[in-house]
């Protein structure tokens, strides 16, 4: 994301055609979850489920695409490829939660966590930024892959915006958040889980989703991977039409996460009825 001539980038992307429109859908989205009269009297309920649909879509994305059932029913994760990466997505949704009051300060130390947990092992590629000549295992984005200098120095712009703040919508912040993870794949494995998992901490994070009701991850996996890969390309582009088109892909997630929670109180109150 290039940040020339910008005070704050991140509001000025706030300012381009749609978008506005696209954070006021996901705010009537949100208030419409957390208006919900179960939220009000088991709230914790819905915050799990919502933890695990969220798991199982952005594993979903990675390759790893399991009924949600067999997600729930499964309790090793240390066979094949495919479990290892629901395990991850599940790893890495628990942990969420235990970030968010690091990630304003010091958001390369929460990215660096991420990996961690994802990769699950001591390897001397886990919990840091790839270096130069160090392969990348993400074959499900097949974009250029930027060179580790570049890289690097993106993280850095990317984590001195955040640490500054700025008066950017939560949704602008947590789509140029993600997209800018996938566009650079700074560790050399899991990249696509940990971006997802970094934008469900700025939409907690941010005051929009605080009980993490309405997991994104969801709706990304619903949409599909070939129009995430899609809007990826437009965020890549960096066109003010392809970064609006990012940004709506993805407030159309959020919005999609939080009919999933929606769905699920209404699960829950013909339950009690």
């Amino acid at each position: 994301m290039s940040t020339a001539g910008a005070t704050d980038p991140l509001a000025a992307l706030g300012a381009l055609p749609g978008v506005a429109d696209s954070v006021e859908s996901v705010r009537k989205a949100v208030d419409r979850v957390y208006g919900h009269r179960i939220m009000r009297r088991r709230s914790n309920a819905i915050t799990s489920e919502a933890a695990l649909r969220g798991a199982r879509g952005s594993a979903a994305l990675s390759g790893a695409d399991w009924a949600l059932e067999e997600v729930r029913r499964r309790t090793d994760f240390s066979g094949d490829a495919e479990a290892r990466t629901v395990g991850a997505a599940l790893r890495l949704t628990a942990e969420a939660g235990q970030l968010l009051s690091i990630w304003r300060q010091s958001p390369l130390r929460v990215l660096a966590r991420l990996h961690l947990v994802a990769a699950a092992d001591q390897a001397d590629q886990v919990g840091r930024p790839r270096q130069e000549g160090e392969p990348v295992d993400e074959p499900l984005v097949g974009l250029p892959l930027p060179g580790a200098a570049e890289t690097h120095g993106r993280l850095e712009g990317l984590a001195e915006l955040i640490v500054a703040g700025g008066s950017a919508p939560a949704l602008v912040t947590a789509a140029v958040v993600h997209g800018e993870l996938l566009a650079l794949r700074p560790f050399t494995s899991h990249n696509g889980l940990v971006a997802r998992t970094a934008e469900r901490i700025v939409l907690v994070g941010s005051g929009l989703d605080p009980k993490s009701v309405c997991p994104a991850e969801v709706g990304h996996g619903e949409l599909g991977r070939a129009a995430y890969l899609k809007a990826l390309d437009g965020y890549v582009s960096g066109t003010p039409e392809g970064m609006a088109a990012w940004i709506a892909h993805c407030g159309r997630a959020v919005e999609l996460g939080a009919r999933e929670s929606t769905a699920v109180c209404e699960a829950l109150q013909r339950g009690a009825a």
